[in-house]
């Protein structure tokens, strides 16, 4: 049986062991890897950390209302049932809490997230890409929802536990799931979709990120290019025909390819772009012998690549254009980019998530579009391995076209002002500072009524504090 409220005890041991269970199991509300996230009914998974061991805060779990916790050894505090995997016959407890001990609490966890996906008759959408991963992650499930009862991944759960988790999430009213895949290395995207069985498989573009972890830009996408490898016959690839990497792919897919893009070879293209700063972009879609005129409030000329992959895949799950443009014009979908008031009458845009040479540029661009006095705070980009100086160096170029004022962040981030001031921005109107709180001074200091603010930079560089920092002024 498969309960509205999820997986059952039951479920959990019966993915993990040969148990078939015999009678009603307590239903698992929730799966958690923070205690502090424990609800009545939950399930902890302990997880060994270079800092943190999870076992330690399996009571903590327990206290709050935990009934399950999945762990790798039995917690030194604390006498709870418990039931080894690993030996001997499983039988339910005859208590809760219990733990249940494992060999491996990830592989235990993907184990028992592949077991409860298989239930499930759901067509899954994959996403994957160097950038714009959770914002088309957000706009198709916007778009889906439509129609389809929708799960998507929470927040930015798309690695090797958080899309388990996710997986987890699944009931029986579910129609779709749009599901974010990360990778730090080769073969992590191939073990997200052993898991999820994606039918669809969504690739944005092929950028640097994470550069210096795989080494070149071909490892980047090779190892993109197992999600549309991992596509069933019947499945459908979405390829970005404006990014030659993306549709060196097509190959290598068994599944139909569906193209999408700026150039009108592609199955769904867009012109007649025009950005209208806060208020979203305007643009005509084009397929087959379709033209319709739309906006979508999405900031920044980038984001209608974002609404091409939503609307691709609309139209390839069905949906009519009234249900596809509904969903392209949802509010929520507009995620991590914020554009909020500043001090003194100031503009913020705060993009302080993450940041890449491409999504810098894309974030530089709309800075242009704003009207008002333009103040560009970045931080430095990491994990660019090789192309690490020449992507400061382009960042730095167009930084001089669109900023009047510019404050860099990092030792890496010098490179951007040295090339805005070789590219014709005046020497004082650019400062470089070591680390986020000491560009605070200089913006309390600089900034004036009708001033537009960029401020960007790799999660690393904390550039968020920047924005917390002056939402404090005035």
């Amino acid at each position: 049986m498969i309960h509205d409220t999820g997986p059952t005890l039951g479920h959990i041991l019966e993915a993990l062991t040969d148990y078939r269970p015999t009678q009603v199991e307590p239903a698992v509300s929730s799966f958690v890897v923070d205690s502090r996230e424990a609800l009545p009914g939950s399930a902890f998974i302990a997880f060994r950390g270079e800092n943190v061991d999870g076992h330690d805060y399996v009571a903590d779990a327990f206290a709050r209302g935990a009934i399950v916790a999945l762990v790798e050894h039995l917690p030194t505090t604390g006498e709870w049932a418990h039931i080894d995997t690993r030996v001997g016959q499983v039988m339910t407890p005859n208590r809760l809490p219990v733990c249940i001990i494992v060999e491996n609490t990830l592989t235990a966890l993907q184990r028992i997230a592949g077991a409860w996906r298989s239930r499930f008759d759901v067509r899954i959408i994959g996403i994957t890409g160097s950038v714009g991963k959770t914002s088309t992650k957000e706009l198709t499930a916007a778009v889906l929802s439509q129609r389809f009862r929708t799960l998507k991944s929470e927040g930015n759960q798309n690695n090797e536990i958080g899309v388990p988790l996710t997986l987890l999430n699944l009931r029986p009213y579910h129609e779709r799931a749009v599901i974010e895949m990360g990778m730090y290395a080769l073969g992590e995207i191939d073990l997200l979709c052993d898991l999820a069985r994606p039918v669809i498989g969504v690739v944005t573009i092929i950028g640097p990120v994470h550069l210096e972890r795989l080494g070149s830009m071909e490892a980047i996408a090779n190892a993109k290019r197992e999600l549309v490898t991992a596509l069933p016959e019947d499945g459908t690839a979405v390829l970005n025909m404006d990014d030659p990497r993306v549709m060196d792919m097509a190959p290598f897919t068994k599944a139909s390819v569906f193209t999408y893009g700026l150039d009108s070879n592609a199955d769904l293209w867009a012109d007649q772009i025009e950005s209208m700063g806060l208020d979203g972009v305007r643009l005509t879609l084009h397929h087959r012998e379709e033209a319709l005129s739309v906006r979508v409030p999405l900031l920044g000329r980038h984001s209608v690549h974002t609404a091409l992959r939503a609307a691709a895949v609309g139209l390839i799950e069905g949906l009519g254009w009234e249900e596809i443009i509904a969903g392209l014009g949802s509010m929520s979908s507009q995620l991590r980019l914020v554009v909020i008031p500043g001090p003194r009458g100031s503009l913020l845009i705060d993009d302080t998530y993450n940041s890449s040479p491409d999504s810098a540029l894309a974030a530089l661009n709309l800075l242009e579009d704003l009207d008002g006095r333009h103040i560009a705070v970045l931080g430095d980009m990491l994990e660019l391995g090789d192309a690490e100086h020449h992507s400061h160096q382009v960042v730095g170029r167009r930084v001089a076209d669109v900023a009047d004022l510019l404050i860099t962040v990092g030792r890496r981030a010098e490179t951007i002002a040295r090339e805005a001031v070789g590219a014709g921005l005046a020497a004082n109107r650019v400062r470089a500072v070591g680390d986020a709180p000491e560009a605070v001074p200089l913006l309390e200091e600089l900034v004036n009524p009708g001033d537009v603010i960029l401020i960007k930079g790799s999660l690393g560089m904390k550039m968020d504090r920047i924005v917390t920092a002056l939402g404090r002024l005035d």
